[in-house]
């Protein structure tokens, strides 16, 4: 299958190239040629099938054809050593527990999947050292980090907001050290962003590396993701409880939500999407307004949301032909402040026992708010609550646990490098360190 950019000025490319460029020559974002069907045949026995089963079929939709049926389900099954499970928080209100890998993230998914991928093409491609350059607010690097962490031919560069991460979210790819690099900027993720998206297209730095990216602008990284939703459906069958489905997603760079919208197209029978944004509420203006107006992220309880200017909005405009009204019909927003994040993971566990994470609290709240009767409402929980250890404390007044998995991160000695925000500066380190 070909990709093309959504900005429409390059050519289509294959599979391999689009996950190398990671970001189109015209600085669009690649998306599939089509969006394969599934057949009815697996919706009916979809509640009989495990989560690796049915993500290798979802994954050769779309990557059958250019990869080997043995070698892609040995790519599903390696990157899915961890279950998605739905925990039912209330009547008709479930949380997708997307934090059961190994750095307690929903990034988890993509980045496995997208390091197994990358590294096959390395391994019998013949590729030369790729460089892999990520922006992270907070999971994305830890996620990738991991991911990626010692496989050959691949060296991971971090770059990450100076002071906007979870002490335990930096130790998570600060520590790890070998073929990753930790990148301390001093500024926000939207600048973050902005210095891995005009790597790619600086033609000096490209003539002298083969650079692509990690974050959800990779197609490899966020395809991928559209797995565990078909999962979320298979439990409420297997629950009698799949009608009327109703999905909402916190959401930041919004690679996430297209994941959802896609598995949608392909035939998932998800009723609407909700998207929860925090203060950087961008998104929700536009479905308000029909106007996409772009501003400096702030920072907020919900770091991994606090996106000013979220890439996968040009893949959203694009499944839907800039149709406003058609986005607005499948997708429903709402926001919101540290304060309700505070009052919702307190009424939560109060009344319920469950435990959210400050972007699950958005995604918990904002489907409290805008669930209609007769929806059984999914939220994403997308990251442990311990790994905001000192913010969830600090609300219900209780003592979280810290897994194994953070507390091993934790006694790690971080290693990073400090940088401006400056792109000449990060291209001069880059071009004698990478």
């Amino acid at each position: 299958m070909n990709y093309y950019s959504t900005n429409k000025q390059s050519p289509a490319v294959g599979l391999q190239e689009a996950i190398i460029k990671g970001l189109a020559g015209d600085g669009g974002l690649y998306m599939p040629e089509r969006i394969p069907a599934l057949p009815l045949s697996f919706f009916e026995k979809i509640q009989e099938m495990n989560f690796g089963e049915m993500s290798c079929e979802v994954a050769a939709a779309f990557f059958g054809e250019d990869l080997e049926a043995d070698v892609l389900k040995e790519i599903v099954r390696d990157t899915l050593s961890f279950d998605t499970p739905l925990v039912q928080v209330e009547d008709a209100v479930y949380s997708l527990e997307l934090f059961h890998g190994p750095t307690l993230a929903f990034k988890d998914v993509g980045a496995r999947f997208m390091a197994r991928l990358l590294g096959y093409f390395i391994r019998w491609q013949g590729l030369e050292q790729v460089k892999v350059l990520v922006a992270t607010s907070g999971d994305t690097g830890s996620a990738v980090a991991n991911g990626f962490l010692d496989v050959a031919g691949i060296h991971v560069y971090v770059l990450y907001p100076k002071g906007k991460v979870s002490a335990i979210q930096e130790c998570q790819f600060t520590t790890l050290g070998r073929n990753i690099t930790a990148l301390e900027i001093d500024g926000t993720f939207d600048d973050c962003q902005a210095l891995v998206k005009t790597a790619f297209m600086d033609a000096d730095l490209n003539g002298k590396m083969r650079l692509t990216s990690a974050n959800s602008i990779n197609v490899a990284r966020f395809l991928p993701q559209a797995f565990y939703y078909f999962n979320a459906y298979a439990q409420l069958r297997r629950r009698g409880a799949g009608e009327n489905m109703v999905v909402c997603v916190p959401s930041g760079n919004f690679g996430n939500l297209t994941a959802g919208l896609i598995a949608r197209k392909m035939g998932l029978p998800v009723k609407r999407f909700i998207a929860a944004n925090n203060r950087n509420d961008i998104f929700l203006q536009y479905l308000q307004t029909g106007v996409y107006s772009p501003k400096p992220s702030v920072q907020t309880l919900a770091n991994a949301m606090d996106v000013g200017n979220p890439s996968n909005f040009a893949r959203i405009l694009d499944l839907y032909g800039h149709s406003h009204q058609t986005v607005t019909e499948i997708i429903s927003g709402f926001a919101c402040s540290d304060e309700m994040i505070r009052d919702t993971t307190a009424s939560c566990y109060r009344e319920t026992g469950y435990l959210l994470d400050p972007h699950g609290a958005c995604g918990y709240r904002a489907l409290k708010n805008l669930r209609q009767a007769g929806e059984t409402g999914v939220f994403l929980e997308t990251a442990h609550p311990a790994k905001f250890k000192d913010t969830i404390e600090s609300i219900i007044g209780k003592a979280v646990e810290i897994p194994p998995k953070l507390q091993a991160f934790m006694k790690g000695k971080k290693q990073s490098v400090a940088l401006g925000k400056d792109f000449s500066e990060f291209k001069q380190w880059l071009a004698a360190n990478g």
